[in-house]
């Protein structure tokens, strides 16, 4: 899907191409249907891919589809439905891996225990390239994102946030009409919702964001609407 943010195309869109500044694909994966999603700029085709979980084939498949050159792994946290294929994609692009925050390092050691946990089989660790903290910024699809830490969901979790374009990647902060599960190793029920109000609300109601798990929402929407923040 080619993202909009303001439904107008005013800022999505160059008036005279008639091309969006970035595009975006989500390719369901691992029985969790983890929103793994193909990102980039369509004019150059050069991309990333967002939380890897595993089915690494059919990523594979979905980037040479599209004529993608993904140049690298980005990661939300370290749960195993967001990072299982990480290591055996980076491996067959030859590509780095950025993210998460350093916090979730412990769980993204653990990544073979927490595959045999929920039934997903094998997984190969991830050693991250770059570790990213609130304030840095990613590149992805060549625009600039800029990094919140949002702690509650696991101690590590990062958003990425395009102000300019109003699109926020949320992962398994904030999701339409749900929130982040805070019973696994190092979720806080607290904590998250503390991420939620000081980080994600005040972004402002026009921005969307594409979660972890689901479809897409806008802030705006969840304020409104959303039991855990109503």
């Amino acid at each position: 899907m080619a993202h909009d943010p303001d439904g107008s195309g005013s800022a999505a869109q160059n008036a005279e191409t008639d091309v969006p500044p970035i595009q975006v694909m989500i390719i369901p994966v691992t029985g969790f249907q983890q929103n793994c999603s193909l990102i980039w700029d369509p004019k150059t085709m050069l991309g990333a891919v967002v939380d890897p979980g595993g089915d690494v084939d059919r990523i594979l498949e979905a980037v040479r589809k599209q004529g993608v050159t993904v140049d690298k792994i980005v990661l939300t946290h370290g749960h195993i439905d967001h990072i299982g294929g990480a290591a055996d994609l980076a491996e067959a692009l030859e590509i780095p891996v950025e993210g998460p925050h350093e916090a979730d390092k412990p769980l993204i050691e653990r990544v073979a225990e927490q595959a045999i946990q929920f039934g997903m089989g094998e997984a190969k660790t991830v050693a991250p390239d770059r570790w990213m903290q609130e304030g840095d910024t990613v590149e992805i699809a060549g625009r600039s994102f800029e990094v919140l830490h949002c702690p509650g969901h696991s101690p590590g979790h990062l958003v990425y946030v395009d102000r300019e374009l109003q699109f926020a990647i949320s992962g398994d902060v904030l999701f339409a009409g749900s929130i982040g599960r805070t019973d696994l190793p190092g979720g806080d029920h607290a904590t998250l919702i503390q991420s939620i109000t000081e980080k994600l609300l005040p972004l402002g109601d026009d921005v969307a964001f594409l979660p972890g798990h689901g479809p897409a929402s806008s802030i705006g929407q969840e304020r409104l609407n959303n039991p855990f923040l109503t």
